[in-house]
């Protein structure tokens, strides 16, 4: 009896170490696999909302870039010329050091191959949102963006990637023959598809696949392949006089933008500011051709600086959007930069400097809003993001 007495605590003894050791063994497993898939959801939701609309922040940077390397060359062959400068922007960019140009371009490009990293991750985790922005009458227009980019990006490369050398030329087909393929798509459904007749889809987005071609003539322009640069100029102008008159009728379709893209309107100006840069390579000089187009783009910037309400629905709350005002205004910079520097007149000069240097403000002031809201840049209720919602689709 009392040996039987003596085996149940020894027996209870060991079942509460067993239970108390499997407890303490799958608690930090269970926290473990809970963090895992939290991550994973996390990146999962960053990917489905990361649009190519992002890729305008790359836009700005690249043309931004592309800026200050033409006013840095342009200041260094004045000051050989003539020592005496009478733009004090051209006596800024003459001081600065060359390495302050590069850091930017190196800036641009680490964010234009995080961006293309998290977008190649986005069309392998979620095809299916991919393919919703492509039938989208404004998410398809951004799909030009990052080609855009990386054409701006190899524009404004340091001296080393030259336009005659080898990589440059390798690049530019890589680039480009996306953006014609994207021209057949979108340009062939305009007069072929009922549902996508340009008078029922045409909104202010749909100049940026003009601006891929204009991008594209004139880096090809500059490596000398005139035919190549001809052929994207034509296409881009083309297409772009018709879809200003259809925008300018205001058309069925052309009211279809939503109070928070409305920046895109700056597109107006930055379509003709390139055109005129890429006739200038074409051509060989800034003639009477260019000059039209420059002055075209400063009569669209000043009808939308004269009506600042249209964009006040958009300036209530911080949004990716709102970087569709630096790139437009940096395109009009370097089309003041070219005309500053074939007319050389004072007029001209003060030019380029009041729009280069509000064009230097916008983009610091994007960048600082960016930075202070970073937690915010992927919004759920992004307009882009409702693809569901378009009656096109």
């Amino acid at each position: 009896m009392q040996g039987g007495e003596s085996q149940p605590p020894s027996i209870q003894l060991i079942i509460d170490s067993s239970t108390t050791t499997t407890t303490t063994t799958r608690l930090p497993r269970a926290s473990h696999r809970n963090h895992s898939s939290n991550s994973k959801k996390s990146l999962s939701s960053m990917l489905a909302r990361l649009h190519a609309g992002y890729f305008r922040i790359s836009l700005s940077f690249g043309s931004q870039a592309l800026l200050w390397k033409i006013l840095h060359q342009t200041s260094n062959q004045n000051y050989k010329t003539n020592k005496n400068i009478s733009s004090p922007l051209l006596i800024l960019f003459h001081i600065l050091p060359p390495t302050i140009y590069q850091l930017l371009w190196c800036l641009s490009l680490t964010i234009l191959i995080s961006l293309s990293i998290l977008y190649i991750l986005r069309c392998y985790f979620h095809f299916h949102l991919v393919k919703a922005e492509l039938v989208h009458h404004v998410g398809v227009n951004y799909l030009f963006a990052p080609w855009t980019s990386w054409l701006l990006l190899l524009q404004s490369a340091p001296i080393f990637i030259g336009p005659q050398s080898g990589p440059y030329q390798t690049l530019w087909w890589a680039f480009s023959i996306p953006i014609m393929v994207l021209d057949v798509k979108i340009y062939g459904q305009w007069f072929t598809t009922e549902k996508r007749f340009l008078s029922m889809v045409a909104n202010p987005t749909s100049q940026i696949s003009v601006l891929g071609n204009l991008v594209g003539a004139r880096a090809a322009a500059q490596m000398g392949w005139k035919e190549s640069a001809v052929c994207m100029f034509s296409l881009g102008m083309v297409h772009y006089l018709v879809l200003f008159v259809t925008l300018y009728q205001r058309l069925s379709g052309g009211d279809r933008l939503p109070a928070m893209l409305r920046p895109a309107f700056f597109l107006f100006f930055a379509v003709p500011s390139m055109a005129s840069l890429a006739w200038s390579s074409i051509s060989g000089f800034y003639d009477i051709g260019s000059k039209m187009l420059f002055f075209l783009s400063l009569f669209l910037f000043a009808s939308l600086a004269c009506r600042p309400t249209l964009f006040k629905k958009s300036m209530r709350k911080f949004n990716i959007a709102w970087w569709a005002y630096s790139f437009p205004l940096t395109m009009l910079a370097l089309a003041s930069a070219e005309y500053a520097q074939e007319v050389k007149g004072d007029a001209a000069a003060m030019l380029m400097l009041l729009i280069s240097g509000l064009s230097l403000l916008v983009f610091l002031g994007l960048l600082l809003f960016t930075l202070l809201n970073f937690a915010k840049l992927l919004r759920e209720n992004d307009p882009i993001l409702s693809f569901a919602k378009d009656p096109m689709a």
